[in-house]
């Protein structure tokens, strides 16, 4: 078996989603277990109609939950005009998830309070609109499909905006599911990001957590291959919308994709490597609107040869500086400060340290105020904001002669605030002022790939 998962642009529309459709038949031999995210934007609509319904608008929400309901019956119609038992059994089945939806947010609007669990209710809406859709479709063209719904097989804590999966459940559940939704029929196919806890309380996998489902899927079935279908041709030695001349990476390593998801590349989920490493399942990344190119395979370390493959980048991130004299010849200081970080559910990517200073970036999207409060308890906290944080990105990068000048020899006007070397040695990532980092990345691609080899 092999698990395919078709990203927002894959199914955007009529065109997209009968391509997709055509690769998903190139690969039926394979026994395809099909993961799809909703229609590109639709979740963005559903944050908009939760968000709206918590000030109680009810003309916004009604407006919003009819755009909703038209786009997909439209899609059915497009998609299914020569069928028209699969087209009415498609739109009966959007009709019935969208009076659902228009109910609770109702509710939700009397209320006049979102809860995170109601939250996660509306936002994961759109992948049972898009999966019942394109099952439908699937069965019309030919192909047997039977549906399967992620809450049964996802199973997360109760942290239902970000739930963290249970794999030992996952593992249980997922193959005797597949195995029965495959009874009699060629493929089947599934909802990324939506996921529950072991009671089926609602929950989803966070932004982007499609790619997730399908590798925590591909490790339970212990898939031949996972392949992520997406609108680019796999993942490149830069974000092409910051850097021209960016160049596909055929093979990278496990740990060369992970470190590239969580540096900012846009291509995976930062969290899709886990388990696909754990069971060494190779992750193919694809471009459906170029099914015929060769994309990026993700591999194991040892089948990949060392050298940079990359240049990533997160865009706003925050620069946490702790001073305090207690630190020197201290012991227990920094887990005093780690702990801080860790009860408020602050991430940390960068740490860099020195006698009596701690610094720190994270992420500009998380709340920091208790942490920065907590730690003014005992230490004196500055925090720089309006930074960017660069990471060239590679294996075994510490063995390449001359990389440090060739990172940061075309940054000679560029002011550095922070440098880290990853002990793993596959990156070296630095911070720079958030309004100079798009030239830098496009200086240093330029030095390290365009100019001449870094291997």
């Amino acid at each position: 078996m092999i698990v395919m998962k078709f990203g927002g642009t894959s199914v955007a529309d009529c065109q997209a989603i009968t391509r997709t459709i055509s690769i998903i038949r190139g690969k039926l031999p394979q026994k395809p277990v099909v993961v799809v995210s909703a229609l590109s934007k639709v979740t963005d609509l559903l944050y908009r109609i939760a968000d709206q319904a918590a000030v109680r608008n009810r003309m916004e929400t009604s407006e919003l939950l009819d755009q909703l309901r038209s786009r997909h019956i439209g899609l059915a119609h497009d998609l299914m005009s020569d069928s028209p038992s699969f087209c009415h059994q498609a739109c009966a089945k959007v009709n019935d998830i969208c009076d659902n939806l228009g109910s609770f947010v109702g509710a939700v609007c009397s209320l006049g309070e979102l809860s995170d669990r109601s939250k996660a209710i509306i936002i994961s809406t759109g992948e049972y609109l898009s999966s019942n859709i394109i099952c439908c479709a699937m069965n019309a063209r030919g192909i047997r499909t039977g549906f399967m719904d992620a809450r049964r097989m996802i199973i997360t804590d109760r942290d239902f905006l970000k739930g963290e999966p249970d794999s030992d459940a996952i593992k249980a559940k997922v193959p005797g599911i597949v195995s029965a939704a495959y009874e009699g029929n060629d493929a089947v196919i599934t909802q990324g990001f939506v996921s529950a806890t072991a009671e089926g309380e609602p929950t989803v996998l966070g932004r982007g957590g499609s790619d997730y489902s399908a590798s925590l899927i591909g490790m339970a079935i212990d898939a031949s291959a996972i392949e992520i279908w997406t609108d680019v041709d796999g993942v490149r030695t830069a974000d092409p919308r910051k850097v021209e001349n960016t160049k596909c990476i055929e093979r990278i390593s496990f740990e060369e994709a992970a470190e590239m998801a969580h540096f900012g590349a846009k291509v995976l989920h930062p969290l899709t490597i886990e388990p696909a490493v754990n069971k060494n399942i190779p992750i193919y990344v694809l471009n459906s609107m170029n099914p015929e190119g060769k994309g990026t395979v993700i591999l194991q370390s040892n089948m990949i040869d060392d050298g940079v493959k990359s240049v990533s980048f997160k865009e706003n991130i925050l620069v946490i500086n702790i001073f305090s004299t207690k630190m020197i010849n201290t012991s227990g200081f920094l887990k005093k400060v780690f702990e801080i970080f860790s009860v408020n559910k602050v991430s940390v990517d960068l740490i860099s340290t020195s006698e009596a200073n701690i610094s720190v970036t994270v992420d500009s999207s998380q709340k920091i105020d208790r942490v920065v409060e907590e730690l003014s308890g005992f230490a004196d906290v500055y925090v720089d904001r309006n930074k960017s944080q660069i990471s060239v990105i590679g294996k075994n990068i510490t063995n390449l002669k001359g990389l440090l000048q060739k990172t940061f020899a075309p940054l000679s006007d560029c002011k550095i605030y922070m440098i880290s070397q990853g002990a793993s040695y596959v990156n070296l990532s630095f911070v720079v002022d958030r309004d100079n980092m798009t030239d830098a990345v496009r200086q240093i691609h330029k030095y390290l790939f365009e100019n001449e080899s870094c291997n």
